[in-house]
């Protein structure tokens, strides 16, 4: 009998989530624990981490895992990382379903760089407006040029002090274009900082910068192993077998 375990987190993840609680079957939802108030699902869910690859092989062979979809954030590397050492270890079928990253497009102003600590190195001596769209854990880096006004945005309260000032916006996305542009000119933001997340549930500060002329610096994800990989839920529908559930 099939049960999956999604590593989940993204909008993908939701939708898949809700996909197989329509279609009646097995299935668990996991979060990694770093949103203290994670979105509803129609499945059972668990919060935290597994203890390490070990911790997550153990998971998989106690809980009768069949599949594993590692549907988490692109830059969650570490975790990535940990699945396919588990999943390895215990023969368990594993997907990657991830969304494509962004690609520039005439007319944006993209600095390209590799990890956070070369995004602070690239923005400008002089005091800026700057919005970074980087998640509450990779801000600390940008204590080192404190002369810029920062605009942050989290899902959750910041449970300790910042490393700078900055204006902070808690909310959870997805964001429209209109709401992003009224966000960036109402702090008179100068500069946007992002990581190449992909996807459409937050491209809008993308376009946003485009539109407006606004310089992008914008972090490359990170290297991740190999393995099968797809970029939506009908694809993962087809992989467990289940595809003739996407109509229902």
């Amino acid at each position: 009998m099939m049960r999956a375990l999604i590593l989940g987190g993204t909008t993908e993840a939701n939708l898949l989530a809700v996909t197989l609680a329509r279609a009646r079957l097995a299935a668990i939802y996991s979060y990694g624990g770093r949103t203290r108030s994670p979105a509803h699902q129609p499945l059972p869910t668990r919060v935290g981490g597994f203890g390490g690859a070990r911790g997550l092989a153990d998971y998989i062979r106690c809980e009768g895992i069949t599949h594993v979809v590692d549907a988490t954030h692109p830059f969650a590397a570490e975790m990535s990382r940990k699945t396919v050492a588990a999943c390895t270890a215990t023969g368990t079928p594993l997907i990657a379903l991830e969304r494509s990253p962004w690609e520039k497009a005439s007319g944006d102003d993209w600095i390209e760089v590799a990890d956070v600590a070369s995004a602070v190195a690239v923005l400008p001596e002089h005091p800026a407006r700057v919005f970074l769209a980087i998640g509450r854990l990779h801000i600390a880096p940008f204590g080192a040029r404190p002369q810029h006004a920062y605009t942050l945005r989290f899902v959750d309260p910041p449970e300790s002090t910042l490393p700078f000032d900055a204006e902070v916006i808690v909310s959870r996305g997805p964001f429209t274009f209109e709401s992003e542009v009224e966000m960036v000119r109402t702090r008179g933001i100068e500069w946007i900082v992002a990581r190449n997340s992909g996807g459409n549930s937050a491209r809008a500060k993308i376009d946003v910068a485009r539109v407006l002329g606004l310089p992008l610096i914008m972090i490359s994800r990170p290297r991740l192993p190999e393995r099968p990989r797809v970029e939506n839920v009908a694809e993962v529908m087809q992989w467990l077998g289940h595809s003739a559930y996407l109509s229902a």
